[in-house]
């Protein structure tokens, strides 16, 4: 049996993920967009680490032809090439690729590049397999972790070294190989017989989220117990093991909620909407005219492109503005960053233009807007004062609906916008993400922008942007629905 160092880790976070990996993966999850674009940034931190040990050799990936690869390594230690890239091994069961392979005296040092900002857990696993296989074929001295440096802020050209950090995790690397022959054993064992009856349970997102979860989690009803508000996940699992999934399980069994999973339990039962008109009128007297409703998109860089930028910094590229005015006049004003320059000033400038000088801001969640603005003020000191002086304008639209106020049984005990819009506007196709294009949530906007600057087809820029303003517009445009929607109700007592 050869197992990948990647399907060594999938084994020891879940045997039946590996065994369904090698047996039956048509049974796979469809990748996301977030998936490809974790990949991506992947690619490009391991192509950029390289410089931290220039001149080296790669090993061309060939899916086709792994004997070459590791037959072309070979051949490179055996000439003295002192640096290789993605140098390849199969020795002891196991197939492995070190990101960098650097010489050292009479022996070697691997050294693995993690876009991440910190070693993990499963990166010393990762490392420990590797070394497990290398040590067969070359003589090694240590083995370090390259990761991001999450305090290095760009000025000018991007410095290499300041950009990255290096671990040395050699000491527990070597403590990890005592136990990886019996983790083989047990994995080749358990390989060639049937699928291991292992239950769900948190290894089904810890590290990583499995691609197996729709098979394995196929059973669940939803909604189920794991919708429980607020509840902590293990405390989800205890409940499950005992047999209790279902509300009528939860009810039953007479299991102690809290007020809110009481509401969502109840509600889901019964079907009936829940309204609290005092709540919802004492929200809507905080709100001054004229309303500016708020809404920004960000993206993040792993390695910073701009000045004043770190790494995995929320840099906000975009943003939607709907003012309604006390006679009942709606306007909409936006912004969409140059996605080849820092949108930030351009952003701070025109923002400040178009939010009226009076009245409130609202938000959705208002921690994050109020967050960037706070960024955006350190980023551009000249305009601090004038940033800050708008956090204090910040009016949440979630309120009302956590403090319950409204509640409707298909929140399921969610009070983002996109359980609460569909719920308080069913079939409202102006109000529907999924009838967007491209560009149908947050995640999808921060990956598409992150992006843009490298998209080669230029013919499609201009529908990309249309997208992207077209989903931000939505974010808005449903605030001002909610709130009218909230409004009407208290105003039906009049």
């Amino acid at each position: 049996m050869i197992l990948s160092k990647s399907q060594y880790i999938r084994g020891l976070q879940c045997h039946k993920s590996l065994w369904l990996y090698k047996h039956n993966p048509d049974l796979r999850d469809a990748s996301s967009s977030q998936a490809e674009s974790l990949f991506n940034t992947g690619y490009q931190v391991g192509d950029l680490a390289k410089e931290l040990f220039p001149n080296g050799v790669e090993i061309a990936f060939d899916s086709d032809n792994f004997d070459g690869m590791i037959q072309k390594t070979k051949e490179l230690i055996a000439n003295g090439t002192e640096v290789i890239y993605e140098a390849a091994f199969k020795e002891n069961g196991i197939f492995a690729m070190a990101d960098i392979l650097v010489k050292n005296g009479d022996g070697w040092d691997i050294y693995e590049v993690k876009a991440s900002t910190g070693a993990k857990e499963y990166h010393i696993n990762d490392t420990a397999i590797q070394w497990h296989a290398l040590s067969r074929a070359i003589k090694l001295n240590h083995a370090y972790v390259v990761h991001i440096n999450n305090s290095y802020i760009r000025y000018g050209n991007l410095d290499i070294k300041e950009l990255f950090a290096i671990e040395d995790i050699t000491d527990i690397v070597l403590e990890r190989q005592e136990e990886i022959p019996s983790n083989l054993t047990e994995m080749e064992e358990m390989l060639q017989g049937n699928i291991p009856d292992i239950d769900i349970g948190g290894h089904c997102s810890s590290p990583h989220g499995c691609d197996f979860w729709g098979h394995c989690w196929k059973h669940i009803s939803n909604p189920s117990v794991f919708n429980l508000y607020r509840m902590r996940g293990s405390k989800k699992f205890e409940l499950y093991y005992k047999g209790i999934v279902s509300y009528d399980d939860v009810i039953e069994k007479s299991i102690s909620l809290n007020k809110t999973q009481r509401l969502q339990v109840q509600s889901y039962k019964d079907g009936n909407l829940t309204v609290d008109k005092p709540i919802i009128k004492e929200f809507l007297d905080t709100i001054e005219y004229p309303i500016n409703f708020f809404d920004f998109e960000t993206f993040q860089n792993a390695i910073p492109r701009f000045d004043n930028q770190r790494p995995y910094a929320q840099m906000p590229f975009q943003y939607s503005l709907h003012i309604l005015h006390e006679d009942g006049t709606l306007e909409h004003k936006e912004f969409l960053g140059d996605e080849n320059s820092d949108p930030r000033l351009s952003l701070i400038k025109q923002m400040l233009e178009d939010i009226t000088p009076t009245g409130s801001i609202v938000a959705y969640n208002q921690s994050f807007e109020i967050g960037r603005i706070e960024d955006l003020a350190n980023y551009a000191p000249l305009y601090e004062k004038e940033l800050l002086a708008l956090n204090e304008r910040f009016v949440d639209l979630i309120v009302p609906f956590r403090k319950k106020g409204y509640y409707h049984p298909d929140f399921n005990g969610s009070f983002s916008i996109k359980a609460v819009l569909p719920a308080m506007f069913p079939n409202d196709d102006e109000l529907d993400y999924k009838k967007l294009r491209s560009i149908q949530n947050g995640g999808d906007a921060m990956d598409t922008f992150a992006n843009l600057h490298l998209l080669k087809d230029k013919s499609k820029l201009d529908d990309v942007k249309k997208d992207l303003l077209a989903y931000c517009r939505l974010d808005t445009l449903a605030m001002v629905r909610i709130w009218e929607k909230l409004r009407e109700i208290v105003e039906e007592e009049k």
